[in-house]
């Protein structure tokens, strides 16, 4: 989705938690956007990225009357791979190399920008024609930079595709990356990690192990080395071993984490690990050289 807040980077919203385990505790930047809200958690002032993943947002969630809904314009990004996951509604995705997809709860799409890609994010009029709901996450994965002008390219994997593993009775589906014995489908371009779980009340989970990780709550509370995060927070964890979380209520968590990959510059949807290449992307997509967007050519948002 298209970076719609004015500015990428949310101001401070970090409280240090008092366990060793937990190196800060985020609180979202929320922004309405005509119909619908969105929690920003990264990035910070202080804390610009979790590993590879330089942009989390969560959209909704958002009750649309039958005639609205999702409405994002072409637009460009490059230098990053979003991920798209619903917990409810629909997505249709359009791009610049062809892609006709609609995204549906439990998939993961990935596109991966590259050299420069332009994609649209709207709803079927089957969709919008009755009322409906729409919740999920945005979320960008910087590239490394020797694949920061790969050929764009999208990706669409199912959800029954996605492996998924109960662990002490909790239901956990590994997104990307490897845990508990299971790996998943989706291509990574570093070494990245993102799970989601749904606990049950007094559940508890042994966290898998990563260089970086941030550990976001989605709905119900837990408790990580005694520590309370409430939904909509995210914990940044260290990379001690063993820590685990105990659900105060019924939770849903996503997990995201991986090797840092070094210092990146981010403006409106462009990420590079040099500035002076967001500033030709940036003359390039106001001058129309960006590719356009396959089945929705007429339109799109201006710089």
């Amino acid at each position: 989705m298209s970076n719609l807040m004015p500015e990428a980077e949310q101001s401070c919203g970090e409280t240090v938690a008092p366990c060793s385990a937990i190196q800060s505790i985020l609180s979202p930047r929320v922004a309405n956007l005509g119909g619908f809200s969105v929690r920003r958690l990264l990035p910070t002032a202080k804390q610009r990225m979790v590993g590879p993943w330089i942009f989390f947002d969560e959209m909704g969630p958002a009750d649309f009357p039958p005639g609205e809904g999702i409405n994002v314009r072409p637009h460009p990004h490059i230098g990053l791979a979003t991920v798209t996951y619903l917990f409810d509604g629909e997505i249709l995705h359009r791009d610049s190399v062809g892609s006709f997809q609609p995204i549906r709860p439990g998939d993961i799409n990935l596109m991966v920008a590259g050299r420069g890609i332009a994609h649209s994010e709207r709803e079927r009029p089957e969709v919008t024609a009755q009322a409906h709901r729409v919740h999920g996450l945005q979320l960008w994965l910087a590239l490394p930079e020797h694949d920061e002008e790969v050929d764009p390219a999208f990706y669409h994997y199912p959800a029954s595709e996605i492996p998924s593993v109960e662990v002490n009775g909790a239901t956990v589906r590994i997104m990307i990356g490897s845990a508990y014995g299971q790996t998943s489908p989706v291509i990574r371009h570093s070494d990245t990690l993102y799970l989601e779980a749904f606990l049950r009340a007094g559940q508890s989970l042994a966290l898998p192990e990563s260089t970086e990780r941030g550990l976001y709550v989605v709905s119900g509370s837990l408790k990580a080395h005694g520590s309370e995060v409430e939904a909509h927070s995210m914990a940044v964890l260290s990379n001690e071993p063993g820590v685990s979380v105990t659900a105060q209520e019924d939770t849903r968590i996503a997990l995201i984490g991986g090797e840092p990959l070094g210092r990146r510059f981010i403006e409106w949807n462009f990420v590079s690990s040099r500035k002076d290449r967001i500033e030709s992307a940036k003359a390039d997509w106001r001058a129309g050289r960006f590719a356009k967007v396959v089945g929705d050519e007429s339109d799109y948002i201006p710089y």
